[in-house]
């Protein structure tokens, strides 16, 4: 049971390993605090009602583009227990290692898959000329210093931490986060919308 639980629920599964997450692209984030605890804050007439470690998390995140190169911020809310956000890696082609091409440029075969609460990715596997290509997912934890997906969350986790232990508040993360690439402008705006609602929809949230 626990084989199946780790190979159903580990990491890998939710992210396409032929995909390099410093690529040129908006992503859908999801990060969840550790146990669902409502550290953020609550809800009040359908309107997010930020706690000491809220404000910290929602002005961090801002903040994300004053320390990383070539990065911009879509949507964002905090909500009780996670924060929902779109980060759009751009013009990345200063990196030697990264192709630098737009994610419709791309081939790249996924499906949504129910993970927690978000919309992530699982891939399937494709016809591929390089070994390389598929399983360059799984060295998304290598890119320290970059800006992959991985490394700019991460830091951004590290942050609110510190802070809000500094401060003396007691606060964690969950360790995982989830991720979804936005394909279209279609998918750009069903989610912007769906990250502006989120407060008026907490009575629907499964992590309520």
């Amino acid at each position: 049971m626990t084989d199946k639980f780790q190979n159903k629920y580990r990491i890998e599964s939710t992210r396409l390993q032929n995909w390099d997450y410093r690529w040129n692209a908006p992503y859908f984030i999801t990060i969840c605090t550790k146990d669902r605890e409502h550290y953020f804050g609550k809800i009040q007439n359908n309107k997010m009602e930020l706690s000491s470690t809220g404000v910290i998390a929602d002005i961090l995140w801002q903040e994300i583009t004053n320390h990383s190169h070539n990065i911009e911020l879509g949507e964002f809310v905090v909500m009780p227990n996670h924060v929902h956000g779109i980060l759009i890696l751009n013009d990345c082609t200063n990196d030697s290692d990264v192709d630098g091409r737009n994610v419709d440029e791309r081939n790249v075969d996924e499906r949504n898959v129910e993970t927690g609460h978000a919309l992530s990715l699982q891939s399937q596997q494709q016809s591929m000329p390089s070994s390389d290509n598929q399983t360059i997912g799984k060295n998304r934890f290598q890119n320290i210093g970059k800006n992959s997906v991985s490394s700019v969350i991460g830091s951004y986790k590290s942050a609110v931490t510190k802070h809000a232990h500094r401060l003396g508040y007691k606060f964690a993360w969950q360790t995982r986060f989830y991720d979804h690439i936005i394909r279209d402008n279609a998918e750009h705006h069903r989610i912007a919308n769906y990250i502006n609602n989120n407060p008026a929809n907490w009575g629907k949230d499964k992590f309520r």
